[in-house]
């Protein structure tokens, strides 16, 4: 197994795509995973392609559409109004087991190709509540997939204590924030760059490149 090698799961948004660029800083080799799970905007897995073969990264597409039979939601179901967590409840968004399963795929690609590190953008600092992007989940997982497996997996969150505004920092340290805010799609209404603007997804990046930006004294 490679030791200077990562897989980025890569889902073409910001988030993601932060940390592909930050991985490519730590590492020799590096190669993304992207699933199609039957998401709403198949305009996603358009931008991740784009993106990796600007970069010249070889990107793999895994067919999970066992997710959207499974777990109807809002990022599946173009019929289900987008709505926010209310406190005793998580956000419709939420694809239960979504990140279980995509970082243990994600594992098994690493076991093909040799790679030892596997990279996602999952934050429990500015998040939704979602249960599967925890740090105590990550560490949980990162022992059952060594065990499961018999290998030595480390996987990397550099985003998990970081808020958006703080995510932008590090898209800006990392030379690529222009391209992060016109060529990424994080909003769930499926719009590039700043996106629609109202959806939970919108408004968290927003606020967050908002916030930074009067950091450096611009509006």
């Amino acid at each position: 197994m490679e030791k200077n090698k990562a897989i980025v799961v890569f889902s073409g948004g910001q988030d993601s795509t932060t940390c592909l660029f930050w991985a490519k800083e730590q590492f020799k080799e590096v190669e993304t995973v992207t699933f199609d799970y039957g998401q709403r905007h198949q305009l996603e897995i358009e931008c991740a392609k784009e993106i990796a073969e600007d970069l010249g990264v070889k990107h793999h597409i895994l067919d999970m559409s066992l997710l959207h039979q499974l777990a109807p939601n809002a990022l599946t179901r173009d019929d289900m109004e987008i709505a926010d967590g209310d406190g005793t409840r998580l956000p419709n968004t939420f694809v239960p087991g979504r990140n279980l399963l995509f970082l243990s795929f994600a594992g098994v690609l690493a076991k093909q190709v040799g790679a030892r590190h596997l990279v996602t953008g999952v934050s429990e600092t500015d998040f939704s509540g979602y249960p599967d992007c925890r740090d105590s989940f990550i560490k949980s997982l990162n022992v059952t997939l060594n065990l499961a497996m018999d290998e030595g997996f480390v996987i990397h969150t550099p985003l998990m204590w970081l808020d958006k505004r703080e995510v932008w920092k590090l898209s800006d340290d990392l030379g690529v924030m222009d391209l992060i805010r016109e060529k990424t799609l994080t909003c769930y209404n499926g719009i590039k760059a700043d996106g629609c603007g109202e959806c939970p997804a919108c408004k968290l990046r927003n606020h967050g490149l908002e916030q930074y930006l009067l950091t450096r004294g611009e509006k």
